[in-house]
């Protein structure tokens, strides 16, 4: 990350409140950013965005990317160069439980975004937070390149490809032109980090065993998945940010951000893993009963990303899970949480 691009620059993300936004939020106040925020009140309880006291460092409005006539209201006044969209409803197995909500959310906001956008002079870079299951999974032993076919077997999925779609629609539409803004999507793999507790999903579900002295619990222990600490992405973020600012018609466009080929585990390894490190005697098991679809075998390519921008994966799955337990362990203690955010943010770029 280039400090002294950012020192100063005015940057809006939305979905600053959720584990993502929060730590990129974080980022961006380190590097001197004049940082706004635009998302509703943290999903989970406890959440990174209140711990780690990330609003005290920018501007931070709670209000609904449904609702587009405010969100556009905002983005005017904060007048940024720079635009993170994160804001999203993020799990699969809620969006099975409310799929119109997840479409309004993840396709409409997208929408309500852009269209924000249009209607903002000074806006350079536009990045659109999606994510890796906004392909068509063929369960391919490969992985997808950012031209391979978008879909979705489950509305979370579909409503990711729907948003790329908007996207590509919006930049074809609006963003072509020589003052346009660079409009490009980001894809990643599964997150991992301090601070996610996020419901239904494993390292936070480990966590809560943990704490609890209980059981962890498996629903698709063979399935295997890309995982990469959250650093990670957000570094790919942050550099295609400041591409599309110097060049928005050769950096606009689709990237993933995925981990190194030893980084896709099975989802049976990683908690194990978690579980040696954690020690306590944590052990995982597997549940029974039927559960909603998910893709079994799911594999990025990010070659596109390392020829054009020079991005590399920086922290083996083993490094991110020994990180993501020390922040547990420190927040357990009592810790200062921002400043263990901070020490992590300063240990990734120096790697």
């Amino acid at each position: 990350m280039n400090d002294s691009f950012w020192k100063g620059r005015k940057v809006f993300v939305t979905g600053h409140t959720g584990f993502k936004g929060a730590w990129l939020s974080l980022w961006l106040q380190s590097s001197g950013a004049e940082v706004t925020g635009y998302a509703l009140e943290p999903p989970t309880e406890p959440s990174l965005f209140a711990l780690a006291a990330v609003a005290r460092g920018m501007r931070s409005v709670l209000a609904d990317v449904r609702d587009g006539r405010r969100l556009a209201d905002e983005l005017a006044a904060a007048a940024p160069e720079v635009v993170f969209h994160l804001a999203a409803q993020p799990l699969v197995r809620e969006s099975y439980r409310n799929p119109a909500e997840t479409f309004a959310i993840n396709v409409g906001g997208t929408v309500n975004l852009l269209e924000a956008v249009r209607g903002c002079a000074g806006v350079r870079a536009v990045v659109n937070v999606t994510t890796d299951k906004c392909y068509e999974n063929r369960e391919w032993v490969w992985g997808y390149r950012e031209t391979d076919r978008l879909g979705g077997a489950d509305p979370y999925a579909a409503s990711k490809a729907c948003s790329e779609l908007v996207a590509a629609a919006w930049r074809a539409s609006y963003f072509s032109g020589p003052a346009a803004p660079g409009l490009a999507t980001a894809r990643a793999g599964n997150v991992i980090g301090g601070g996610d507790w996020g419901a239904e999903r494993i390292i936070p579900d480990c966590l809560r065993a943990a704490v609890a002295g209980g059981r962890v619990t498996l629903r698709n222990p063979d399935a295997i998945r890309p995982w990469q600490h959250v650093l990670e992405p957000l570094a790919g973020y942050l550099l295609l940010a400041e591409r599309l600012c110097a060049d928005p018609g050769r950096y606009a466009g689709a990237w993933n951000f995925g981990p190194a080929e030893q980084g896709h585990w099975t989802v049976a390894r990683l908690v194990r893993r978690f579980c040696a490190l954690w020690g306590d005697g944590l052990e995982c098991g597997t549940a029974a009963g039927q559960h909603p679809h998910e893709a079994t075998f799911l594999k990025l390519d990010c070659s596109k990303a390392g020829a054009l921008l020079g991005w590399q994966p920086r922290w083996t799955v083993d490094v991110a899970l020994e990180k993501t337990v020390a922040w547990a362990r420190a927040w357990r203690a009592g810790a200062d949480v921002a400043a263990w955010c901070q020490a992590q943010i300063t240990e990734y770029e120096a790697s």
